[in-house]
């Protein structure tokens, strides 16, 4: 019979660290005129670091920072919650 028990999910609690990488990421793909949103989410949707430029290591910026995170923090922003 299949389990049907909610799972616990846990992340760390690095948001400071990673809105400022974010926002190094987001700059520097304004920057070289790219929509900076729409690369950003490129990446996330499909794990593909060709999305983020290489101007200022945006793109080994990008790369240190664990998508669980970045996901858990983004759904924390849109929906206002702790």
């Amino acid at each position: 019979m299949a389990d049907d028990r909610t799972r616990v999910f846990s992340l760390s609690d690095n948001d400071e660290g990673i809105k400022a990488s974010l926002t190094a990421v987001y700059d520097a793909l304004k920057e070289k005129g790219y929509n900076p949103v729409n690369q950003i989410v490129g990446y996330i949707v499909s794990e593909d670091p060709s999305y983020i430029t290489t101007h200022k290591q945006a793109r080994n910026i990008i790369r240190k920072i664990d998508r669980d995170d970045l996901l858990e923090i983004l759904v924390k922003s849109f929906l206002d919650v702790n």
